[in-house]
């Protein structure tokens, strides 16, 4: 007898409870879904925003692990993660924070566990989490330290479109000091590998950014590239990744170009990440790469001012579901 396909299990995290995150999960439980859903978020605050929305038609239910089944739209399983006090759409409050680092605690730990196949997050606010003394910087850095991965890559995909980061949250006077030839040379491989892995590219195509104006000119602009991007791409090229650079950041995105690659590598933050957003934004994914498990998230905030009105495009979170099923079903 011919078995069927495993239905890939999602955790759906639920992120800041004053944000838009619980708006966008009630939103994308009304679509078709390639999987099914697992909402990890305070079932009375989920009720309270469908009332607010006007989209109380949506049909929430208590999560049975054993009952594995794939989503049908208007109906949500949550995984009730009670706050500890009441949110009010755009009202931050870090009483909660606790209770929206345990959220992603209880996905981390259910992929790792094999309950969950993948973890998607709806965006959190790290300065709540920072005011109430959590010491969160992000979800890249805080899902590798759960999963004990040494070293996590972050990447926005859109299609082909793909920019992965060198740092992730660091202040830019600290961007220079945190690259070296090892710790790019471990970041090329990774995202080698892991596009070879989810993406099943046979030989993925790098394109990486210099750090200085005009890669450096020549050193006349900065040494990073040559004492330490130069040397991370050799170290690659010599084991088989089809790394190229360092290339100036202001023209590796002219689309003649771009078209060349499968994956562009951005050295900070704000280098890459604008370019994606601004041409995909609204479909581009998050995705961490070199985690023991499958973690996909929005390409956007909280965006407190738009919680409870309606306004919110659930299209990036979409884009984060679909993905992560993809990845998973890999």
């Amino acid at each position: 007898m011919r078995r069927l396909p495993r239905i890939p299990r999602i955790a759906l995290t639920s992120g800041e409870p004053a944000g838009i995150g619980p708006d966008l999960c009630l939103s994308v439980a009304q679509r078709e879904l390639p999987c099914e859903i697992v909402c990890l978020a305070d079932s009375s605050l989920l009720r309270e925003r469908a009332r607010l929305l006007g989209v109380e038609s949506v049909a929430l239910r208590a999560y049975a692990p054993a009952e594995r089944r794939a989503h049908a739209p208007g109906s949500l399983a949550v995984l009730d993660c009670p706050l500890a006090v009441p949110s009010e759409p755009g009202r931050l409050d870090a009483r909660n924070a606790r209770a929206v680092l345990e959220m992603l605690n209880r996905a981390a730990d259910g992929c790792l566990a094999g309950e969950f196949d993948a973890m998607v997050t709806a965006p959190v606010q790290k300065s709540c989490m920072l005011d109430a003394g959590l010491g969160f910087c992000g979800h890249t850095e805080y899902l590798a330290e759960r999963t004990a991965a040494p070293r996590p890559v972050m990447m926005l995909a859109a299609g082909p479109f793909r920019v992965a980061l060198a740092t992730t949250h660091v202040p830019l006077a600290a961007v220079s000091g945190a690259l070296s030839v090892e710790g790019l040379s471990e970041v090329l491989e990774i995202l080698d590998r892991d596009l070879r892995r989810w993406w099943r590219l046979p030989r993925p195509r790098i394109a990486v950014c210099g750090l200085n104006p005009h890669a450096g000119e020549g050193g006349h602009l900065g040494q990073e590239e040559i004492r330490i991007i130069a040397p991370a791409i050799a170290s690659a090229q010599a084991r088989g990744i089809r790394a190229e650079g360092p290339m100036p950041a202001d023209t590796v995105f002219v689309p003649q170009r771009l078209e060349r690659f499968d994956a562009v590598l951005a050295m900070y933050h704000d280098q890459g990440l604008p370019v994606i957003k601004h041409a995909c934004f609204a479909s581009a994914v998050n995705v961490t790469l070199g985690l023991p498990i499958v973690r996909t998230s929005v390409d956007h905030g909280t965006a407190l001012d738009l919680a409870g009105t309606g306004r919110a495009d659930a299209g990036s979170l979409l884009a984060a579901v679909a993905l992560a099923a993809q990845m998973a079903a890999a």
